[in-house]
């Protein structure tokens, strides 16, 4: 994962951010309207080391795991396996990429890749619908370290290694239980607070980003599902060293909410507690949540009438497309932001390879144009063979040679696009590819994006750029039949 460098003041000044520290927007935004704007912790204002945290969780999981007696001490994470935005089969056991309509473009049999039969006999008739219980989506970067180790324990489950475990869909169970067990158990959390350097990326453009919407007028709130104590040591060491002397992270602010236990705090009316010391001592809130202050529970309604304002006068930022966006969006109606901070890895790898994906796009033109040539010459041939149609004066033997000659020149660009679009469908993870391409369409996850995030980026101090005052535009869909579709990754040619 690329770390981008802070913002140089002279960007800054010219109002253009690269590619990587830019805002996307899917629905048109104003800024200056929002009255309010909520912040998630975990990988949204604090981004974790992914590597470095999955890892340590996986660790757990393992000792978990060795409790039940499975043979899993030799197994090792693996952090290019897995990738947010992939679907779990449970079912077959596999991990699969699918784009934005279901269909399945890359799948794994627990850590091996699917061949092209294999898949299309497995997904040729079947969609990865969300709804459906055997499928489960992989939305946020929590994920990784589980649907690592279950891929690996599908491994061994096919082997006969796994007792008592009945299927794939079991096996999952399982590993989705261990994995919560170790998380409630607090030991990852105390080892992240002890040794914070470790595990969390700083961000020393946050708090000033931070410090501009609280300046313009804007209500603040952190609304973490994170408990008291965790909240208070990782906030601190993420902002406090990088504000003005005489503020501290609890100043930017004006409500705190702990344990919120979304989404039910958006759904459901869960009872609020005031947190009246740093040691995390509780006091009952029975009238919900009417002060600025920090508090335990509560829910989305509550924190509207503290602020007066409801719906699109919000916005909520998160990095989770269940939990923050897709449910405060569909409940609260809030405004909402995704973060994920995976597209600077993408945008550096797709920079790299931009000379390529423009020779790859220029083959392809020149294949179609010969194609569409052959398949010409074809309806020819037929007609003259069938007598019907109208007659043209070159004659078959010279349509037939041209045919032979268009095929050899389409034989040798295939040869040129092979290896590039072979290329292209592995930028980023050689395993899965971009994270918002499945081939050559819009990935599940990027579906989902434009499906319930107005906005999305990679960190949250890319506010910097569009200011409090920003007003973000959506850009005009593209559509199959516009003259210059924009171009995107090829699909590798199969079979």
């Amino acid at each position: 994962m690329s770390t981008a460098p802070a913002v140089p003041n002279d960007v800054r000044e010219a109002g253009l951010p690269p590619r990587e520290r830019q805002i996307f927007c899917n629905r048109t935004l104003n800024l200056r309207a929002i009255k309010a704007i909520g912040y998630d912790m975990d990988y949204t204002l604090i981004h974790y080391r992914i590597e470095e945290w999955e890892r340590r969780a996986y660790e757990h999981l393992r000792q978990k795991l060795i409790g039940f007696n499975w043979p899993v001490e030799h197994l090792q994470f693996d952090p290019l396996l897995i990738v947010r935005g992939l679907i779990v089969d449970t079912q077959l056991g596999n991990l699969v990429k699918a784009n934005r309509f279901g269909y399945v473009k890359r799948a794994f049999h627990g850590t091996r890749r699917l061949s092209f039969d294999e898949q299309r006999g497995r997904y040729s008739r079947i969609l990865a619908d969300l709804n459906e219980p055997r499928f489960l989506f992989l939305n946020t970067l929590f994920s990784l370290s589980e649907a690592c180790m279950y891929a690996q324990l599908v491994d061994l489950l096919d082997d006969g290694k796994i007792p008592g475990v009945l299927g794939y869909a079991d096996l999952y169970k399982a590993v989705r239980a261990s994995i919560d067990e170790a998380h409630m158990e607090g030991q990852l959390k105390a080892e992240i607070i002890a040794h914070p350097d470790r595990f969390v990326e700083l961000d020393p453009d946050l708090p000033l980003a931070i410090l501009d919407q609280r300046h313009a007028g804007k209500k603040l709130l952190l609304i973490t599902n994170s408990e008291w104590n965790y909240t208070k040591a990782m906030m601190g060491y993420a902002f406090d060293e990088f504000l003005p002397s005489d503020m501290r992270w609890r100043d930017l602010f004006d409500v705190v909410i702990v344990s919120a236990r979304k989404p039910s705090f958006f759904s459901d009316p869960n009872p609020a507690f005031q947190v009246v010391n740093d040691d995390g001592l509780l006091r009952p809130s029975p009238w919900g949540i009417r002060a600025s202050g920090i508090y335990l529970g509560g829910s989305a309604p509550q924190v509207e009438a503290y602020l007066g304002a409801s719906g699109d006068e919000i916005l909520y930022v998160g990095d989770h497309l269940y939990t923050d966006v897709q449910v405060s969006k569909n409940i609260s109606r809030w405004r909402t932001a995704l973060v994920l901070r995976e597209l600077e890895a993408d945008f550096v790898a797709a920079s790299a390879f931009e000379r390529e994906q423009g020779r790859l796009t220029a083959l392809m033109k020149q294949k179609e144009r010969l194609e569409y040539e052959m398949y010409q010459i074809r309806l020819t041939l037929q007609r003259r063979r069938g007598g019907y149609g109208p007659s043209t004066g070159t004659s078959a033997g010279a349509l037939e040679r041209r045919l032979a000659a268009i095929r050899e020149e389409i034989a040798g660009l295939d040869g040129e696009i092979s290896p590039l679009a072979s290329s292209a469908s592995v930028l980023s993870n050689p395993n899965w590819g971009p994270l918002m391409r499945a081939g050559n369409d819009k990935s599940h996850l990027a579906r989902q994006v434009e499906r319930h995030a107005d906005i999305y980026m990679s960190r949250v101090s890319n506010f910097l750029f569009q200011t409090p005052f920003g007003y973000l535009r959506s850009p005009r869909g593209s559509l199959p039949h516009d003259p210059e579709p924009a171009a995107g990754a090829v699909e590798e040619e199969q079979g």
